[in-house]
């Protein structure tokens, strides 16, 4: 276990193994949140409707589906560090190399291969939270990530507007700094020891088998739905609402969107107190409640700022999701299959980045006379579902406790 402290709840600020870690997570939402501010602008660079400029998202996260859980097999098999430091080089490098795209098709081609790069950043990076550290410990440490992957996703909106202000490409360029995690990783992170080969054929019939447990299965598919969501609502459809409804520029965008991190950060960074009163089991659906009740709000909201108010509790509701779902991804499994399983956690979630996009673009161009008004129907529509799915799957988890409680007391 690497760290200063033997597992006690504390996080081992001193380690430069947890710097690695956390500045590949926040390199693994640079993608997406970075140039969320910069979509309505690209429609007039590029000439493109709103689905296509979608496809901006859809084409970095769609690597991740296919790639991510071979990505797992790789580093279960062949070591985490040969894995994801050149994942960092690739990123950087076809992320600036967008800044000097001359048409919409070299973007969509060179965002396609930085998703390549991206797809299991993060996945790794939890992983690596698993093989390096243990106990309270884990778990303070895997909040500390998720708050600094959620810090990141708050400045990067403000950065990509900031960086928009000045010319359109000039975002693209700040990708440079995951060339420069990169060569940090390079020098300083360790291999974790102790790692046994797995034969491929053992290996994908054991990991099938997790794949088939019904906790399993539940912790992709609420992956899989709260990203669907967050990018479809928040990343896409509510920068080009905050342009067409209330007239909002980049800058004012980015700072608006950017509540939803801060939110989540905050949240985030007291995980493992918070995981230490009620089970990250019990955590998720009230997550999904949370969130749901703040896309209503966004529905109802009569200015910006009261968008900007619902996007923070959106974040607090994300904060008790992710954080939570990890953990429980961890300990399902052990070192062996650790990766992989994460990896298919991320293959769901970047399923959900992928289809969110389009799908809210399409349907709010297709099938409403305004596009607005299909944006606002899609977030009505999504945030009674978020509320009946939480509501439903927490009292679910509620009866089963007390059955097991009055069971118990039966035995003594």
């Amino acid at each position: 276990m690497s760290g200063d402290s033997d597992g006690d709840g504390t996080v081992p600020w001193r380690s430069v193994t947890l710097y690695v870690i956390l500045s590949s997570s926040m390199m693994g939402v640079m993608g997406v949140t970075l140039i969320s501010p910069l979509l309505p602008e690209l429609r007039s660079v590029f000439n493109v409707s709103d689905t296509q400029v979608g496809l901006i998202i859809t084409a970095y996260t769609l690597p991740g589906i296919v790639l991510v859980p071979f990505i797992g097999l790789l580093a279960d098999r062949f070591g985490r560090r040969r894995v994801v430091i050149p994942m960092l080089f690739t990123f950087g490098l076809t992320g600036v190399g967008i800044a000097f795209a001359r048409s919409f098709t070299e973007v969509i081609l060179l965002r396609f291969l930085q998703g390549g790069g991206a797809s299991a950043l993060i996945t790794l990076s939890v992983t690596l939270i698993g093989d390096l550290f243990e106990g309270p410990q884990q778990n303070a440490v895997m909040g500390i990530n998720s708050s600094m992957i959620g810090t990141a996703a708050a400045l990067y909106p403000m950065i990509g507007g900031i960086l928009a202000g000045i010319r359109w490409n000039a975002p693209f360029l700040f990708y440079s700094v995951g060339i420069a995690v990169g060569l940090l990783a390079l020098f300083v992170l360790p291999e974790p020891g102790g790692q046994q080969p797995t034969p491929l054929r053992t290996y994908l019939r054991q990991l099938g088998g997790v794949a088939r447990k019904k906790r399993a299965v539940a912790m992709l598919l609420a992956v899989f739905m709260i990203f669907f969501v967050f990018y479809g609502a928040i990343q896409t459809a509510m920068p080009l609402l905050l342009t067409d409804d209330f007239g909002l520029n980049s800058r004012e965008i980015g700072l608006t969107l950017a509540m939803v991190s801060v939110a989540s950060a905050t949240l985030s960074s007291q995980f493992g107190r918070i995981s230490g009163l009620v089970p990250p089991s019990q955590l998720v659906p009230v997550g999904f409640v949370v969130t749901g009740v703040s896309l209503l709000s966004v529905w109802v909201a009569p200015s910006p700022v009261f968008v900007g108010g619902s996007l923070l509790v959106f974040g607090v509701g994300l904060g008790l999701i992710m954080p939570s779902i990890d953990t429980m991804v961890v300990d399902l499994v052990s070192d062996r299959l650790r990766a992989g399983v994460i990896g298919m956690r991320t293959s769901m979630l970047r399923t959900g980045q992928t289809l969110g996009p389009v799908s809210f673009t399409f349907v709010a161009e297709v099938g409403f006379s305004a596009k607005v008004t299909g944006y606002r129907s899609l977030i009505l529509f999504f945030g009674l579902l978020q509320v009946t799915l939480g509501l439903g799957v927490y009292t679910l988890l509620w009866r089963q406790s007390a059955g097991q409680s009055v069971v118990s007391h039966t035995d003594d």
